[in-house]
């Protein structure tokens, strides 16, 4: 079992799958992604030992905001060049860090009124403890270092369009290979939570370039579909990693995609009183801030509604798997109610998602509806098994190893 440390996970080249996946933005509620990577992760070391990671089967793993993060985490390397947390290791994380990112201030008096000015005035919270954090736990590692693909948007508020720090481009783009630590801050700078984020990197030719970012859900808080667009890209430049497989070629893709919950069947917003609204509302109504919550559900939903009618056009809907709760209420709902009470709440939404049936969106209604007998937890051990018998087929094909699979 120890030889699954130096097993690398080979090109998709000698295999028959790409996989990829993907982590919704979401604050705090990353917790729930993160409880069911856990169980992802104990799935595959059942099958391949304890040493397994999900850096060792996926070709590209995406993420924004808080997912970003995540994805960092999954991907950088420690030490021994092994990832350097485990999926396990996640959920703690969570828990111990995010009161400290997101401390929790009662006011007694006039509470709304202290919420205003505080919205005026700048973001909610000033992101030194979490800039500290990623900087310790990063370090100084680069893109280009991750042990597979990553994909993480941001948006360049200076430049007004999406920036991507992808690995398929890093070598195209060399200033885009920068710290770890400086993406996932510029990726999780969500707009009037945290402070945007600036830095510039120089390539090996002495070019300088400037980032002025916020959060990567500006630009795709689902970022499956850019994973995926990414890894087309590749396919097209003529990227050895993926002959002979063509680039509209998505029956051969294999994708799990997380969301961090949604409370979408909580009423909280309706015309009659959003029709009076000014910009103060809009950052402020039903204990929320609509704006925000507008464009990042609706760009979620609607990637996965075109994924959805691709996957059911290619008659391989069992190759995609996306695990989201739309009726979250409350305090669960929100990005940074990070109370101790909350964040357990959260790891038991992770939890009750798996006993779920898998859900699919109602392309009319745009509800998720049970599809199956299967639960979440039975299709994730059924990915589990897929993505152990891909990477010891590319291993078994490839002239680069021919380790057998451990008994």
């Amino acid at each position: 079992m120890e030889r699954t440390k130096s097993i690398p996970l080979q090109p998709p080249t000698y295999g028959n799958l790409i996989t990829v996946l993907s982590i919704d933005g979401g604050g705090i509620r990353g917790l729930i992604p993160g409880t069911i990577l856990a169980f992802l992760e104990s799935e595959l070391q059942k099958l391949d030992g304890e040493d397994a990671r999900l850096a060792d089967y996926f070709d590209v793993i995406a993420g924004t905001s808080t997912g970003g993060l995540v994805t960092a985490m999954l991907t950088a390397p420690d030490e021994n060049n092994r990832p350097l947390f485990a999926a396990n290791d996640i959920k703690e994380f969570y828990l111990n860090e995010c009161p400290k990112i997101f401390p929790q201030k009662y006011f007694l008096l006039f509470p709304y009124v202290t919420k205003i000015i505080k919205a005026l005035a700048g973001p909610k919270y000033n992101g030194k403890y979490l800039h500290s954090l990623v900087r310790q736990k990063l370090g100084d590692k680069k893109l280009h270092q991750t042990l597979t693909n990553v994909v993480i948007p941001t948006f360049d508020i200076r430049n007004l369009q999406p920036t991507i720090f992808s690995s398929f481009e890093v070598n195209h783009k060399p200033c885009f290979d920068a710290l770890l630590s400086d993406i996932c801050i510029g990726t999780s700078a969500a707009p009037t939570y945290l402070p945007a984020h600036y830095f510039k990197t120089k390539d090996g030719e002495g070019n300088v370039k400037e980032f002025n970012l916020i959060d990567g859900g500006v630009a795709a808080n689902n970022p499956t579909l850019l994973a995926i667009g990414e890894v087309t890209k590749a396919i097209i430049k003529g990227s050895s990693d993926f002959f002979p497989i063509k680039p509209m070629d998505y029956g051969r893709f294999l994708v799990i995609s997380l969301g961090t919950g949604s409370p979408k069947d909580e009423v909280k917003y309706n015309a009659h009183d959003a029709a009076k609204w000014g910009m103060l509302n809009w950052l402020t109504s039903g204990g929320s801030t609509p704006i925000i919550n507008v464009f990042s559900y609706s760009s979620a939903d609607m990637v996965d509604l075109n994924l959805s009618v691709v996957f059911q056009a290619l008659h391989s809907e069992k190759n995609y798997l996306r695990i989201q709760d739309d009726k979250l209420q409350g305090d669960v709902a929100s990005v940074d109610v990070a109370t101790e009470k909350n964040l357990d709440s959260l790891v038991q939404v992770g939890e009750g998602l798996l006993k779920q049936p898998v859900s699919r969106v109602n392309l009319e209604t745009g509800k998720f509806e049970a599809c199956n007998h299967e639960t979440n937890e039975e299709a994730l051990t059924r990915f589990a098994k897929l993505l152990s018998e891909e990477k010891w087929l590319r291993l078994a094909r490839s002239p680069h190893g021919h380790t057998p699979k451990p008994n």
